[in-house]
């Protein structure tokens, strides 16, 4: 996803550390739901679009 904003400048407009979000980015972090309803605010998105993803077999 791509919301026009550097990293730093995404998450200091989430409220949270640039190194917080950048963990989460390269899967080293698990965010809560209440996390990700932070993100998916500041992306301007619902929270569904950031959780689902496709099955491909």
């Amino acid at each position: 996803m791509q919301a026009g904003l550097s990293q730093e400048a995404f998450a200091l407009k989430c409220g949270l550390d640039r190194t917080y979000v950048s963990g989460i980015e390269r899967g080293l972090r698990n965010p809560t739901l209440e996390v990700i309803a932070i993100l998916a605010r500041g992306l301007g998105i619902e929270m569904k679009t950031l959780i689902e993803f496709e099955h491909k077999i």
